[in-house]
Formats: C-alpha cells, sequence, structure tokens
C-alpha cells in the first residue's frame, strides 16, 4: 500500500512536471492536460519517493515532478515489481508495462548530478479505468 505525495503535469515535454495536487485520468490516454497522454504503453510514470529521498540525500535539490514524473508515492519499490503489475487508487486502475527509460541527453538533473533516477527507478503505467487521483490517496497492488 502507497501514499500519494504528489500528482503533477506538464503541459510541454522535455520540461519539469508540477504537482497540481489531483488530477483525472483517462482510460487508454492518460492524465487530462498532460504532455505525455496519448495512446501508447507509457500514458503515467511513476516514482518511488524513496527514491527520491535517496537522490536528496546525495545533493539534489529537486522538487516532486523534476524528473517528469506523474505520481510520486510512498511506500511501494516500483522497481521491484513486474511488469503487468495492475494498481488501484480510487476508481483508477493502471497497468505497469515498463521499468526504467533511457535518459535524454539534455536532463538538466543529469547535467547537474552526473546522474538521474528516472531511468532506472522509474515506471510506466497505462490507464485501465479512468478517475480522479488526488495528493493523500491511497494507491495499492491489485491481487489477482
Amino acid at each position: 500500500m502507497g501514499n500519494v505525495l504528489a500528482v503533477c503535469i506538464s503541459p510541454k515535454k522535455g520540461t519539469e512536471k508540477k504537482n497540481v495536487g489531483s488530477a483525472k485520468f483517462i482510460e487508454d490516454w492518460g492524465l487530462e492536460n498532460d504532455s505525455h497522454a496519448g495512446k501508447w504503453h507509457r500514458q503515467v510514470s511513476l516514482l518511488s519517493h524513496d527514491k527520491v529521498e535517496e537522490f536528496r540525500a546525495r545533493g539534489a535539490e529537486v522538487e516532486h515532478g523534476a524528473f517528469g514524473e506523474n505520481l510520486v508515492v510512498s511506500g511501494i519499490d516500483f522497481r521491484t515489481l513486474p511488469v503487468g503489475t495492475h494498481f488501484v487508487c480510487n476508481d483508477v486502475e493502471l497497468e505497469l508495462t515498463q521499468i526504467g527509460k533511457e535518459c535524454h541527453s539534455g536532463c538538466a538533473i543529469f547535467q547537474k548530478m552526473g546522474e538521474c533516477i528516472m531511468p532506472r527507478e522509474g515506471v510506466f503505467a497505462k490507464v485501465i479505468h479512468g478517475g480522479t487521483i488526488s495528493v493523500g490517496d491511497t494507491l495499492t497492488i491489485k491481487e489477482d
């Protein structure tokens, strides 16, 4: 079980996302008004809060959304879960589709810190069922 600490969107790809507190998740699309939404397998990006805190402890000055993540959640280590895992939060159901990604060369965090955690710690999901997720909500792993 995890606690949603940030719900982030950005209007343009390649920019930091901002914590908007609450967002509508659209089935087979992603977050409303988010630049990464679309009919593909990386509609929503998730990052474990613990991994962000470990990165901050090494001197990184990053806010939620800085890695381009849509959801920051405490209590779940996303990277340890297999592709195909389903998550539920309120009416929203997400399916884990990818673990990690290639970091684009212009990443400001990589340029400053010499590394970025999103390529190894970030995960991606598709929206199976839509609804709203807000800061403070509980995200759970759906048991079959």
